[in-house]
């Protein structure tokens, strides 16, 4: 995770909060993103979606549907 990601989750107060990780990558996924994100604020952190960055650019409509999908089974 960048820096300012960092700097921004430890600035602010996630009691009683849930954050749903999503990102663009090229290999890494959510990498460790989801525990450091629970360990640095204590919120809920649901499962979420990493997207490859080439797909995210050159298929828009397979992007789409990841994330239609993601959001279905996240709302549920």
């Amino acid at each position: 995770m960048p820096m300012p990601v960092y700097t921004f989750l430890e600035s602010h107060d996630f009691s009683g909060k849930t954050v749903i990780p999503f990102c663009t990558h090229e290999g890494s996924g959510l990498s460790s993103t989801v525990s450091s994100i629970a360990d640095l604020t204590g919120a809920t952190v649901l499962d979420g979606l990493a997207v490859r960055g080439s797909v995210a650019q050159n298929s828009q409509e397979e992007a789409g549907a990841a994330v239609t999908e993601w959001l279905e089974d996240v709302l549920e």
